[in-house]
């Protein structure tokens, strides 16, 4: 497949609660914002060894196994840098790549392949980083019901690709920041009264701003649970720091009348027996804040 800069369109894969036009605006000033930060006045190195006006092509070159991710972001770093470059792409996000894959071969003015050679890498290493640990986690949950959700640990700026990446990698997206869901945490509740009082205030208040955003309440033990239940309003219920049995117990308890999601320090050896409890999801915010990047370099031809 070529993609030519002038004719391509950034493929979006769409998260919850934000439309394609938002996210597409929040990633182009994102690259804008990374163009400023590293190139600045100019790239001197480039412009005082290599004539301008020189063409060329480099190879994206794979260097350790994982899922790739970042191939459509990159086709837009390109476009908007120098919508001149050209992207022939082999390997398709979400494919398992080995050392001495080629991804992609970008070709066009050697000028604008070196400048954004450090961003496109930037972006893609972290991304496929993300995509590889979620598809590890998503196989241990191979036979259960149970999702693998992020978190909002993601680096500031860098959300809406995280959390594509994790999308990429086969999980699920949680809530995408303060505005598209309603989250009662521990301090919520603290600082409102308590459990009846926090619920109460969420659905009073999208009755009165003419909201419909799904609300999830965290419990701390078998008896916050409890008073939840007995009340209700609520989509969904946050476990935190259940044990596997604690949890088992909560969805004996619950019998499928609310979504039931375990948090907090859910390791890559544990998840699994969270899973076999019956939870609908486990929120791991190692897929994002913690995450090794994948090892890549963007080879001269």
């Amino acid at each position: 497949m070529i993609t030519k800069g002038g004719d391509q369109a950034l493929n979006l894969q769409k998260l919850p609660h934000q439309s394609k036009m938002e996210e597409r605006d929040l990633i182009q000033h994102l690259i804008q914002l990374a163009f400023a930060e590293d190139i600045g006045e100019g790239d001197h190195t480039t412009l005082c060894s290599i004539p301008s006006d020189i063409k060329g092509k480099s190879k994206l070159l794979i260097k350790e196994e994982g899922i790739l991710a970042g191939v459509d972001i990159a086709k837009e770093v390109f476009h908007q840098f120098d919508p001149g470059l050209e992207m022939e792409v082999y390997i398709q996000d979400g494919t398992a790549v080995h050392p001495g894959d080629v991804a992609f071969v970008v070709s066009g003015k050697v000028h604008s392949i070196l400048q954004t050679e450090r961003l496109v890498l930037n972006i893609m290493q972290r991304m496929s980083g993300i995509a590889t640990i979620t598809r590890q986690y998503v196989k241990l949950l191979e036979g259960t019901n149970a999702k693998v959700l992020d978190t909002r640990k993601t680096t500031p700026g860098m959300r809406m690709l995280e959390k594509q990446a994790v999308k990429i990698g086969g999980g699920v997206n949680h809530r995408i920041g303060l505005f598209d869901m309603i989250l009662l945490k521990d301090n919520h509740i603290d600082f409102a009264g308590g459990i009846e009082n926090a619920i109460r205030g969420a659905r009073e208040y999208l009755r009165n701003q003419n909201k419909q955003l799904k609300i999830e309440i965290e419990v701390r033990n078998l008896e916050e649970l409890d008073r939840v239940l007995q009340l209700g309003g609520v989509d969904r219920i946050m476990l935190d720091n259940f044990t596997p049995e604690k949890t088992r117990q909560a969805v004996l308890r619950v019998q499928g009348r609310v979504e039931l999601e375990s948090s907090g320090g859910i390791t890559f050896d544990t998840i699994r027996s969270y899973a076999e409890t019956g939870v609908d999801y486990i929120s791991v915010g190692a897929l994002t804040h913690s995450v090794k990047s994948l090892d890549m370099s963007l080879k001269a031809m």
